[in-house]
């Protein structure tokens, strides 16, 4: 049960935190009505102060006025008395005569033996209507003793025989009984009447601020509702034009800076409107430029490429110059195929005519059949090493793609690695499979990381492609990992080479959070590098892994 309601509870609060951090109008609303109730119940407070002041104020002047008779009153009639007799006669006659006559109870008379009278007690101690004489405290009679003056203190006024209490004030002086000695005479006020009054001060302004705060909440909902409600108009108008709905506008109502915000956001989207057709335009004109020159050069470039293969089976038979020159040409042609082939495969990819073929692979296939086919392109004492686990690594891939990827990948890193050891290694965890190239050449300055995948983008501009590159072979592996929902990414450090790392979700349409491997340069001792510090794993003997696989292929 309490887990439960622990539950609901928690439900509750997040469904208020949720609405509370979506809506503006509630936010300016409720802090509106708070900040209006802090308002309120501080000035409620300060004119609940400064009438209960002024009302006991008031009080304490008039009792103190009709006290300071009354003493007169009293002494004279004292001073008359010449027996003990006299006296108590005087005194149950005098003490209801100095009170309030009834029904009104709002002055009361103690009459009390002063603390230094020695003499004996002719008279006892008394009050008038069963008031307690124990409500007059011990602090104001020692004021009273001590200074012989009228002294006054606010006292809490209980009668015999009942439990109820109300507030009052007790004002006391001496009084000098002929026949008895010093006595102490106490008038004690009731502020009942006070205090009723201030608690229907209290309840109406209580209830007065709390209808202000609604009021105040009310108009803020309505003057919110106002200013947020084309907010939101613009704010749902602005997601069906991302959407692509670009013939969505704001209504335009009046002539305030609302209705000019909303002119100015119609004028905006018909702009954006405009030039979105503009490049669509244009990019139509580009792909069906790229496509139809691409096809048109099929042709010839099949003629050239008949006549080049003539001259180049025959090149024996030419002296030296014609026959480099055919060599040349042949050259040039696959390289001219290749750069076609390519700007066809960007166009379709600009185009959004490119389509997965998905199927169950494993990864580790791909990159040695890659790595069989590319080690041929080893030269200068370079190196070309598959490190894969034990383990499968499968994905919904499409094998065409991922092959072409790592194909870049790979023919980038034997052209950048100045002869040095090129090592690929595959990893997978339940969620992504991972492959990473490293080399160790000449590396990518501070920047150029994003940059690589950027279309004919060199690193060296001077510098010529050693391998027959087009340009186009990163930014086509780019967009083939965007396809498989993936990740290609770059690091590198000059002076130490650089690393390419693809990551592909096993499953197709799950979102990436994490890659199997680290993005950092992975050697072949056994060392991974992730921006500068080393973490250790076990040399390639130590990794669980069968023997060199067959299609590990090492370049001469």
């Amino acid at each position: 049960m309490q887990v439960a309601l622990r539950r609901s509870v928690r439900a509750l609060s997040w469904g208020l935190l949720h609405r509370w951090r979506r809506s503006l109008m509630l936010r300016v609303v409720a802090t509106t009505m708070l900040l209006g109730l802090v308002v309120v119940a501080a000035v409620g407070t300060l004119l609940y102060n400064r009438i209960r002041d002024g009302l006991v104020q008031d009080r304490l002047v008039v009792a103190r006025g009709e006290a300071d008779r009354g003493l007169h009153d009293a002494q004279a009639r004292f001073d008359t008395v010449t027996d003990a007799l006299g006296l108590n006669l005087l005194v149950n006659d005098l003490l209801p005569r100095l009170a309030s006559p009834e029904p009104d109870r709002s002055r009361d008379v103690i009459l009390l033996r002063a603390r230094g009278n020695d003499r004996p007690a002719v008279v006892p101690v008394l009050s008038s209507r069963d008031v307690s004489p124990s409500v007059i405290p011990l602090a104001l009679r020692e004021r009273v003793e001590r200074t012989g003056r009228q002294e006054s203190q606010f006292v809490q006024i209980r009668y015999a025989g009942s439990p109820r209490s109300v507030p009052g004030i007790a004002i006391g002086s001496k009084v000098s009984v002929p026949v008895g000695g010093d006595y102490e005479l106490y008038f004690v006020f009731s502020l009942e009447r006070e205090q009723l009054t201030l608690d229907l001060v209290r309840r109406a302004l209580s209830l007065g601020g709390a209808a202000l705060v609604l009021l105040v909440g009310a108009v803020a909902f309505v003057v919110t509702r106002q200013v947020v409600a084309p907010v939101r108009q613009a704010s749902l108008v602005a997601q069906r034009l991302s959407s692509g709905r670009l013939h969505e506008r704001m209504r335009v109502r009046g002539e305030d800076d609302l209705a000019k915000l909303a002119a100015s956001f119609n004028a905006m989207a018909l702009s954006l409107q405009s030039q979105i057709r503009q490049l669509e335009h244009l990019s139509r004109v580009q792909q069906r430029f790229v496509s139809d020159v691409s096809h048109e050069l099929r042709t010839p470039l099949t003629t050239v490429r008949m006549a080049a293969d003539v001259l180049h089976e025959s090149r024996a038979d030419f002296a030296p110059a014609p026959a480099r020159s055919a060599e040349l040409l042949q050259t040039q042609l696959e390289r001219f195929e290749t750069l076609l082939a390519d700007l066809l495969e960007i166009s379709r990819i600009d185009a959004g005519g490119a389509v997965l073929d998905l199927e169950p692979v494993d990864v580790r296939d791909v990159a040695a059949r890659v790595v069989e086919a590319t080690a041929p392109l080893a030269k200068g004492g370079s190196s070309l090493e598959l490190v894969a686990p034990s383990s499968a690594c499968v994905a919904d891939v499409d094998a065409r793609r991922l092959e072409r990827i790592l194909r870049n990948l790979v023919v980038n890193a034997l052209e950048h690695g100045h002869g040095a050891p090129v090592v690929v290694m595959t990893a997978a965890d339940e969620h992504a499979v991972a492959v990473s190239v490293r080399d160790h050449g000449v590396g990518l300055k501070p920047g150029e990381s994003a940059l690589v995948f950027n279309r004919f983008w060199r690193a060296d501009p001077s510098r010529a492609r050693t391998l027959g590159g087009t340009g186009l072979g990163l930014a086509i592996a780019s967009e083939d990992a965007r396809l498989h929902g993936g990740w290609l990414q770059a690091w590198g450090e000059p002076g130490h080479g650089s690393c390419f790392r693809l990551t592909i979700p096993r499953t197709a349409g799950t979102e990436l959070t994490s890659s199997p491997l680290p993005l950092g340069p992975v050697d072949s001792d056994g060392e991974i590098v992730v921006g500068g510090p080393y973490l250790r794993i076990a040399p390639r003997v130590d990794r669980g892994l069968p023997p060199a696989p067959s299609w590990a292929a090492n370049g001469g």
